[in-house]
């Protein structure tokens, strides 16, 4: 996708346009107009090929994540359909990452460890979406983007928590590997479909700290591995024997609990780190 669809360029009537993300599925912009700067984001279908099967339900995606923005209160959100699936603008947040924020934290040798602030602003807006009945279901770092006055959570497509129009849904199944809980992992892994949680967000969320500020992942496989083989480590309970410095090294540690009920609610994680 090399160019905005004429729906998206009559909303916003943009004056900047820059295209930060091109993946299998969607698109995401960084678009500039007289009301603002704004996240576009784009989806389509997957075609299949000789290394993955089609996929339907990333055409669907943005226009998911805009109608969960809507119920959930957000400004300036609004969604519809192109030609090739649909799109939402949505508010575009300026700062850097939750990994690239503790990049100097994984350097060799360095002796800067991962600032407690920033995890708590982190499970903060974890707690703020949970607080609204709703788990993300897709926590990465990634997804935390560190702004000069607040961490935003982003990146809702997959999130339960409420009803879904019924043309703009579709099955959970999982997310990136990496921040998979166990019991999503072994769900998907069972049945090809899981339920997003709390209990599964805050694993999400340890995982998140443990990979940005250590530079490990929590559950050791092959870094080529198939997603079948990486679920499976993940549900034999394959850990790594890494661990946060400080404050977060314990706190982390009982958010990739195996048991889910073992895991702190995402208050206990940000009451923790006061």
């Amino acid at each position: 996708m090399s160019e905005l669809p004429i729906v998206i360029l009559d909303a916003v009537a943009p004056t900047k346009q820059r295209c930060i993300l091109n993946r299998r599925g969607s698109t995401v912009w960084e678009v500039e107009g007289d009301r603002g700067k704004f996240a576009v984001k784009l989806g389509y279908p997957i075609e299949a090929t000789s290394e993955w099967a089609a996929q339907e339900w990333t055409a669907l995606a943005p226009a998911r994540e805009g109608a969960i923005l809507y119920r959930l209160g957000a400004s300036y959100i609004t969604y519809g359909d192109w030609e090739r699936g649909t799109w939402n603008i949505q508010p575009w947040h300026e700062g850097p990452d939750l990994y690239h924020v503790w990049a100097t934290c994984r350097s060799e040798g360095s002796e800067i460890e991962p600032h407690e602030g920033v995890a708590r602003s982190c499970a903060e807006s974890l707690a703020a979406l949970h607080a609204q009945g709703w788990a993300h279901g897709d926590v990465q770092p990634a997804h935390f983007i560190i702004g000069p006055e607040k961490t935003h959570l982003i990146d809702l497509a997959l999130a339960h928590g409420g009803a879904v129009s019924e043309g703009r849904d579709f099955p959970y199944r999982g997310c990136l590997v990496h921040y998979e809980a166990p019991e999503i992992s072994a769900s998907v892994l069972a049945t090809g479909e899981a339920e997003p949680s709390p209990e599964a967000d805050i694993y999400g969320l340890g995982a998140a700290l443990l990979i940005s500020g250590t530079g490990w992942r929590a559950v050791e496989y092959p870094d080529d591995a198939p997603r079948a083989v990486q679920r499976q480590a993940v549900v034999d309970g394959k850990r790594r024997e890494v661990s946060m410095p400080g404050k977060l090294g314990h706190l982390v540690d009982d958010m990739l609990s195996y048991n889910p009920a073992d895991r702190p609610t995402i208050d206990e994680v940000v009451a923790a780190l006061l």
